[in-house]
């Protein structure tokens, strides 16, 4: 192999709360997808990490910038450099050039042509030689595991920052599928505004975030229920410091709403599916993947409602990058990617 025919390849499951990269099987970004920019010049100042700590706390001259809303991309100047600067984080094997890149990125399954079309120009403005799409669903299956191109039915559930992917895969297609913009920002709105209401406190999005993290269920009755979380802000009506202990109890009752839409958006998508492919989720259980699979007691929730059983992912969290980097390894294989 040549100097310069060294091509280099990135699987990127770019979320609305995460992008994760993963080159040669391993990941070798995960970051927050905010981006900070000089609003005078629109200069990159930070990506990732750095930004999410800004998120928030910024003076006039500085905003952050969540680039992908509800899965997709809202802010196509910020997604692109968002790209190039986390692409900038991986330390390539030949510092001389840049090499070409070869890049596979997830999407989601309810994509419209110009939502696809959008991720592959902020792919190619950041470097991309060539492009291929995978959607979020199928990533997530091959990356807990599951064998794609049998002729049985398996069900993903896939619960992003801003979508939940709801997908049954069988013989390497999806054969019915929901995408609903019902996600982990809308769990953690919820906390803002029940705090807001309830307890009088003002609570930004970072702030809810932990909340969802520490004392995040839905069930108001769990085996190992986790201790009271301590969250400290201003009242709303006097501005005085205020120091609020909350349970997940209250978290549960709080999450309610959102968790019965996406309950309602699972069984739509069982609803439409054939017989035979459905006697083979009830046999085989269905797969949750993503970060909102982690909150405490949603398995066992979704299991009694629907009675079919809910198994989370052994990683949930990088299960759609890790299948999106074994799409990229078996490129010519997987004839499901769109190019």
């Amino acid at each position: 192999m040549g100097l310069f025919s060294f091509t280099q390849e990135l699987a990127i499951d770019l979320g609305t709360a995460n992008t994760i990269i993963v080159s040669d099987g391993k990941i070798v970004v995960d970051a927050p997808s905010v981006i900070a920019l000089d609003k005078r010049t629109d200069k990159v100042l930070a990506v990732g990490e750095t930004a999410r700590q800004m998120h928030g706390k910024t003076h006039e001259n500085i905003r952050t910038v969540r680039p992908l809303q509800d899965g997709v991309i809202a802010d196509f100047y910020a997604a692109e450099q968002m790209i190039r600067g986390l692409i900038k984080m991986i330390h390539f094997r030949n510092r001389w050039f840049s090499p070409p890149l070869r890049v596979v990125v997830c999407i989601p399954s309810g994509s419209t042509e110009v939502e696809i079309r959008a991720v592959r120009d902020s792919a190619e403005h950041a470097g991309a030689r060539d492009v291929y799409m995978i959607y979020e669903p199928m990533a997530a299956a091959i990356g807990i595991g599951v064998d794609v191109e049998a002729p049985e039915g398996n069900m993903i559930v896939d619960i992003g920052g801003g979508t939940t992917e709801i997908a049954v895969i069988s013989l390497g297609g999806i054969v019915s599928n929901k995408s609903i913009r019902i996600a982990g920002d809308d769990l953690t709105a919820d906390i803002m505004e029940y705090m807001r209401r309830q307890h009088n406190m003002k609570v930004g999005e970072s702030t809810a975030e932990r909340i969802k993290i520490n004392v995040g269920a839905v069930l108001t009755s769990l085996d190992n229920p986790p201790e009271d979380y301590v969250v400290h802000g201003p009242n709303q009506m006097t501005a005085l410091p205020m120091e609020v202990p909350i349970s997940y109890q209250e978290i549960a009752h709080c999450l309610d709403k959102s968790i019965s839409k996406m309950e309602a958006a699972i069984l739509s998508a069982l609803e439409q599916t054939p017989p035979e492919l459905y006697a083979d989720i009830v046999r085989n259980g269905i797969y949750l993947a993503g970060g909102g699979a982690m909150i405490r007691g949603l398995e066992k929730r979704l299991t009694d409602k629907i009675n079919i059983p809910f198994r989370v992912a052994e990683d949930p969290l990088h299960a759609v990058a890790k299948g999106t980097g074994i799409s990229l390894k078996n490129i010519d294989k997987f004839k499901f990617l769109i190019k």
